[in-house]
């Protein structure tokens, strides 16, 4: 986002933010409730209700959405004939058997009339691991870059073409069916940031099994809580990472995990570990021999092919936990046909995706960021991904912008947090580098405040690259609010407007809707592809923590703003849940921390 017109222009403030009276193609609101009442980190997002800064001219000419009006005439569509404009984008991918036509989403969100259930493209059978490796070697792509690695230390690199990611995630598959792993079968995954998590993820849903990322640095309670619940046939790690200059012995947090784990009832058999060599050496990690077995010695003995399982667009395709206001994580399942299609279509349009593009996001696949928008909704298009290990000030707070230039990162996508923290190091680690190839920004995890907004956009930016600010949940599986970087002018702090398919409503206590300008509750009325479709083991749970606030909707536990001309403003957690960098965190869990703690 860069020049407006001259006559956008007028009034022009030093940090290159417009304001306009009136625009006559946006959305109005006829609301009686003046003002928004919105505040982040101490930050009003009143005063940021008229400052507009516009698309270029040039970027807009390019952008797979160019202006407001065509945004609307999809996104209207996508209301009116949620069926047909879905199946329609789905017929992209490939799909062994067709699913129903009369079938393609089902849905009841109401708990007063039956069990709650989603449904979407029941029947057809698919894959998405074919889908995001195979289809694009099929295609020809092949020998373009799938994943570029940047690891923890500067120097430490790697990369794979679709074609050697397809080799690599076959034998991990096969290695896995040889063991017994089948469809429908749990796998956790603790691994840090290296290739081989992705590749575990993408070798369980070759075979039809439902992987568990658990996030290395979580805690051997955490980790235990989560084998008990899901029971795994197996569970992948690796020796040892490092966190910057901290070593962390991963593979002692699992020993502890399993001991937890059989204490409560449940004994895992298979412990499949990568040799991180850079950081320990096999003959310093303790093993326990007939259940720990090293990656390494026999994972690459196994056939480079191996045979896809297809699946039905309703079989799970993963589970992942997330933090609950009563302190027992919750294990959010998604499905594999319609959260294909949802996370796919997300990432091309939020980020205007062209095929030359190298992407970049610094979230871990630990989170619903990671599954989403550095392993599935990338491949699924096509993109090189470049995968990070390490933390983002190390060697020093120039790093991200180091990894920018080193691989010529066009569209970043990161956490408010990160944001913050490199703004407060000062601008001369950013403008040292020369950040040319940045063309689209990214902002996830929690709402941005306007000033770290307007620093993102001016310094890191230089002013010309459009900022995709999402609002969305590892509930709804992808972007649920988030500006089209080419179609509309943007208000900093503000998600803007829904994703296609998406249809949100603010609501008070008690649960009625509020037109126009307002603030309350924030809902949404549908069901949408991505959307998760139970919490594993525990439906009563599901339809209590998400459907029961307000009957007829799903309850997103944030509050809203939406302003005059309806863009909608994130406020927050309104439940008992903390949202620390974009990971959520029950008071429950924080309190038992306080309890456990010897001091």
């Amino acid at each position: 986002m860069g020049a407006a017109t001259a006559g956008q222009q007028a009034g022009g403030t030093p940090d290159k933010l417009r304001h306009v009276e009136s625009m006559s193609e946006l959305p109005s609101g006829a609301g009686t409730i003046s003002g928004i009442s919105a505040v982040v980190l101490g930050e009003s997002l009143a005063d940021e209700e008229h400052d507009l800064i516009f698309p270029s001219a040039e970027f807009s000419a390019s952008a797979l959405v160019s202006s407001p009006k065509q945004y609307k005439e999809m996104y209207e569509r996508s209301i009116k004939d949620p069926a047909g404009f879905w199946s329609e984008i789905a017929d992209a991918f490939y799909w062994k058997e067709k699913w129903n036509p009369s079938e393609v989403c089902s849905e009841n969100l109401d708990v007063s009339k039956g069990p709650v259930h989603i449904s979407w493209f029941k029947g057809g059978k698919t894959n998405i691991c074919y889908n995001a490796v195979d289809r694009n070697v099929e295609a020809g792509s092949g020998d373009k870059i799938a994943m570029y690695w940047e690891g923890n230390e500067p120097g430490q690199d790697g990369k794979l073409t679709y074609s050697e990611l397809l080799e690599k995630v076959c034998q991990l598959a096969n290695y896995l069916k040889s063991v017994g792993v089948g469809k429908g079968d749990a796998v956790i995954i603790y691994l840090p940031m290296l290739l081989e998590l992705p590749i575990a993820m993408l070798a369980c849903a070759r075979i039809g099994a439902v992987h568990s990322v658990v996030f290395a640095g979580f805690s051997a309670d955490s980790l235990a809580q989560r084998i008990v619940d899901c029971k795994p046939k197996l569970v992948l790690t690796c020796n040892a990472v490092k966190r910057g200059p901290k070593p962390i012995l991963l593979k002692d947090i699992v020993d502890a995990a399993l001991v937890e784990s059989e204490k409560n009832g449940f004994s895992v058999g298979i412990c499949l570990t990568y040799e991180n060599q850079s950081v320990m050496k096999r003959q310093d990690t303790k093993w326990q021999v007939g259940r720990d077995v090293w990656w390494q010695d026999v994972v690459t003995n196994f056939p480079t092919k191996c045979d896809v399982e297809w699946v039905d667009a309703e079989d799970p395709l993963f589970l992942l936990y997330t933090s609950g206001s009563t302190g027992k994580p919750k294990g959010v399942m998604h499905t594999s046909g319609g959260y294909m299609v949802y996370t796919a279509t997300t990432f091309k349009y939020a980020f205007d995706y062209k095929p030359t593009d190298i992407y970049w996001c610094t979230a871990d696949c630990g989170w619903i960021t990671g599954h989403s928008y550095v392993t599935y909704g990338p491949l699924l298009n096509g993109a090189a991904v470049l995968v990070f290990e390490g933390t983002p000030n190390y060697p020093d707070a120039g790093r991200c912008w180091d990894i920018v230039d080193k691989y010529k990162v066009s569209i970043f996508y990161t956490a408010p947090t990160l944001v913050r923290s490199l703004m407060r190091d000062g601008d001369e680690y950013v403008t040292r580098y020369s950040r040319k190839s940045l063309r689209v920004l990214g902002s996830v995890g929690e709402p941005i405040n306007p000033s770290a907004w307007r620093w993102f956009y001016n310094v890191v930016g230089d002013s010309k690259c459009p900022i995709s600010d999402t609002w969305w949940q590892t509930e709804t599986g992808g972007f649920m609010m988030t500006p089209l970087p080419g179609a509309w002018p943007q208000k900093p702090g503000s998600a803007t407007f829904p994703f296609f398919g998406v249809q949100p409503v603010i609501v008070d206590e008690k649960g009625q809707e509020i037109e126009g300008e307002c603030s309350g509750y924030l809902c949404i009325k549908k069901s949408w592809p991505g959307a998760f479709r139970t919490l594993y083991g525990d439906h009563d749970r599901y339809e209590t923590t998400y459907f029961k606030p307000f009957a007829g909707y799903y309850f997103t536990g944030d509050g809203c703003s939406r302003d005059k001309d309806g863009y909608h403003w994130l406020t927050g957690r309104v439940d008992d849940v903390i949202n620390v960098s974009g990971h959520r965190i029950g008071t429950a869990e924080v309190e038992s921390a306080l309890v456990s703690h010897p001091q």
